[in-house]
């Protein structure tokens, strides 16, 4: 356990130009029962968390504006906490070198998600609730994305970055794509629609944006 004076200075680590440690530490599973939210294995946190603010979520923030931390790291306690209650997370070892950045994945590799929200596309979504629009300009710009997973509030989504090195990508979401009316996968690695551009679904997002 990490005394006070050190969970201060860890917070205080700067993982890229624009995002600290702490903003990635806060928890409602943690705050609600008690479970601390502290890396077993600091430096491995620090390494994933540098990799994935620096290669993603700092492209992301440079052209679309701020990125809002909706949640990020996870010690095993409080992921196990958050499983055993229901409370979205999945089983630990499906979370290795995912929200828990301080355990390798079973095949060796190490990441880190982030579950965030891109401000600058909540009017666009708000009226027209096409989250595909943000997932495929990611998916267009944004190279080193491992996965993205969309949720229905504010369009927020999971992002992932790792360095295994044939892992295949993904982009799914928990609601419908008003452009097929499905749910599931949006594209993967392998699919007819992974390949090439795709700015026919966020032309008008980058439109909206640039006058605001």
């Amino acid at each position: 356990m990490m005394s006070f004076n050190k969970l201060e200075e860890f917070g205080r680590i700067k993982l890229s130009k624009n995002f600290l440690m702490r903003e990635f530490l806060y928890s409602e599973i943690s705050q609600i029962y008690g479970v601390p939210n502290i890396p077993s294995d600091p430096e491995l946190a620090i390494e994933a968390g540098k990799n994935l603010c620096e290669k993603v979520l700092e492209p992301i923030q440079e052209e679309l504006g701020r990125i809002s931390i909706r949640s990020g790291y996870r010690s095993c306690d409080v992921n196990e906490t958050g499983n055993k209650n229901n409370h979205k997370c999945a089983e630990n070892e499906k979370n290795y070198a995912g929200h828990i950045w301080d355990q390798r994945h079973k095949d060796g590799y190490i990441g880190a998600t982030a579950c965030i929200v891109v401000t600058s596309f909540l009017p666009y979504y708000e009226k027209t609730g096409d989250w595909t629009a943000l997932a495929w300009w990611i998916h267009d710009h944004i190279s080193d994305y491992a996965s993205m997973e969309f949720f229905p509030k504010l369009a927020a989504f999971n992002i992932t970055w790792n360095d295994a090195p044939n892992y295949k990508k993904w982009i799914s979401s928990h609601f419908v794509n008003p452009h097929t009316g499905k749910k599931g996968y949006l594209t993967k690695d392998g699919m007819d629609n992974f390949s090439g551009s795709h700015e026919e679904f966020y032309r008008l997002y980058l439109k909206e944006l640039s006058l605001q």
